[in-house]
């Protein structure tokens, strides 16, 4: 309890470790809040837990309830799957695929994600996994960092035009993306102009804790 409350005047990191994949994972109260970051950026729950949340709430927490099957690519601690459990009652299949084991680890240790009984976790590369999979889902939530980078692939058409094929009629596509420089907004700018499906529609919600823009996608039919 001391420890949390200095994190309003001082984060208090409890836990540090390096991660071949992720450089390095800390799990920090800060300003009251237990968050999981890395290296330069906030990871799982605090401004993230935040962002991502808005992105549900765009959607809408009542067509999400009602789903069956939620992906989420890029699992970190867990936050949006504590979000879509805890604050949205969400009781159908979540799938979440995540490329780092030592972040899982640690997700089980400070925030419980082993005791979702609805959660089945995967280790794998998130391009690799969205290739095999043969399921369809309802929502795809894409958070896949490493660090502050983005993998190129999120970008390409390839993985766009597989993901969209996942998804069930009236599903969504939640993107977070984080814009640090005009490259990034660049890239983004030509994201959005340049999706042109049928049956599709894409819209953005910008600036959303000063770094982040998301992108929604919506299949219509």
């Amino acid at each position: 309890m001391l420890k949390r409350i200095l994190s309003y005047l001082i984060p208090v990191i409890l836990y540090k470790k390096k991660s071949k994949i992720s450089k390095s994972i800390e799990i920090t109260w800060n300003n009251g809040e237990l968050v999981m970051d890395s290296e330069n950026a906030n990871y799982s729950y605090g401004s993230l837990q935040r962002i991502l949340k808005l992105g549900l709430s765009s959607i809408g927490f009542e067509k999400i309830v009602k789903m069956e099957h939620v992906l989420v690519l890029g699992v970190a601690g867990g936050s949006v799957i504590k979000t879509l459990v805890g604050d949205i009652a969400y009781k159908g299949k979540i799938t979440g695929v995540e490329i780092d084991p030592e972040i899982i680890k640690i997700a089980n240790q400070y925030f419980n994600l082993k005791d979702i009984s609805q959660l089945s976790i995967v280790i794998e590369d998130a391009f690799e996994f969205v290739l095999k999979t043969k399921d369809q889902y309802d929502l795809i939530i894409i958070d896949v960092f490493q660090d502050t980078k983005m993998p190129s692939f999120l970008y390409q058409s390839y993985f766009t035009d597989r993901i969209c094929s996942l998804l069930n009629t009236k599903g969504f596509i939640l993107f977070n993306t984080m814009l640090l420089d005009k490259k990034q907004n660049l890239l983004n700018e030509t994201y959005i102009s340049s999706f042109k499906k049928e049956n599709f529609s894409i819209h953005s919600i910008p600036r959303v804790e000063k770094h982040n823009e998301l992108i929604v996608i919506e299949r219509m039919n």
